[in-house]
């Protein structure tokens, strides 16, 4: 009997283990456990560049992950460190992630909500999702957003300049298959199972200039804020007058940090890397966007992460 409870405990840890790669698991190379994806998609994601991402950081883990601007928290979910602060200006993702980690929202019912929401699409179509979006809009319900967030136009997260959501629709009136409710359904699973164990992470709304106040010289900074001139109408617009600010702020900071942005397309480069940025190690990355809200902005561009660390 003893033995036989060793062996569920031994289980259990390896169950434990593998929801999710570490940061040092990402480095080395291992497959066998895949990137997961959260459930919410935005503009940017950077799903396929989570190796490229995790190689280029030099952290030893010890202080807080410290993450402004985490959108989907695609990288702070699979890079999973034991303490983190996540920070957003758009209060419908933290309200969707705090309600997952508080089991308000589980994947039950996020199953039977896009089940009868889905049915309604099909039925009405398009004037139906107008509808959930008007009432979205009222109350901001967050099973409302993430049905939004994979009804609307190619996956776009777009705010008027009074915060209402104005995404069309994607035309898709069969768009909650049962396949599709599945896989978002597991996404949300998943996320339940690895928030359940992070105990020190903490998702508020938040400017990032209040979210590194207090920042330590063994936290990890990765920035991650909306390319300015390609994503527009995020949640909060940001400009060359806030990239200033925050390579400012860098310049003077005694964390390691990571900053995305955007290097080079076929149309353009970004000369603000150079100019505000050249101090630092720019590592670079090819990379393909498929989310834009016009064909010039799914298109290959070459993806930069600067850092602070040789």
């Amino acid at each position: 009997m003893k033995q036989k409870m060793n062996v569920n405990k031994n289980m259990k840890k390896t169950m434990k283990k593998s929801r999710v790669m570490s940061l040092q698991q990402i480095q080395k190379g291992h497959s066998n456990v895949p990137i997961r994806i959260p459930p919410i998609k935005t503009q940017g994601i950077k799903t396929k560049l989570i190796k490229f991402i995790s190689e280029n950081i030099d952290w030893s883990g010890k202080g807080k992950w410290i993450e402004p601007f985490f959108g989907s928290g695609v990288v702070l979910f699979n890079i999973s460190p034991k303490k983190a602060l996540a920070t957003e200006s758009n209060i419908h993702i933290v309200n969707l992630y705090k309600s997952i980690q508080s089991n308000k929202i589980t994947s039950k019912k996020v199953r039977e909500f896009l089940e009868l929401e889905g049915a309604k699409l099909e039925k009405h179509g398009e004037s139906y999702y107008y509808e959930v979006r008007d009432r979205f809009n009222e109350h901001g319900n967050p099973y409302d957003f993430l049905f939004l967030n994979r009804a609307c136009f190619n996956g776009l997260m777009r705010f008027n300049s009074k915060g209402k959501f104005n995404v069309p629709f994607c035309r898709k009136p069969k768009r909650f298959s049962k396949s599709y409710v599945t896989k978002i359904t597991n996404q949300v699973s998943w996320l339940s199972s690895l928030l359940k164990d992070k105990k020190y992470w903490k998702f508020e709304v938040m400017d990032w200039k209040k979210s590194v106040q207090n920042i330590a010289k063994n936290d990890f900074l990765y920035l991650d804020p909306p390319y300015y001139g390609r994503h527009t109408n995020y949640y909060d617009m940001w400009n060359e007058f806030d990239l200033h600010d925050l390579a400012e702020f860098l310049k003077e900071t005694e964390c390691s940090f990571a900053l995305s942005l955007w290097y080079e397309n076929k149309y353009r480069k970004n000369n603000d890397i150079q100019r505000y940025f050249s101090e630092f190690t720019i590592n670079k990355h090819e990379h393909f966007y498929h989310v834009g809200s016009t064909e010039d902005l799914r298109n290959g561009m070459i993806e930069a992460l600067i850092t602070n660390t040789k």
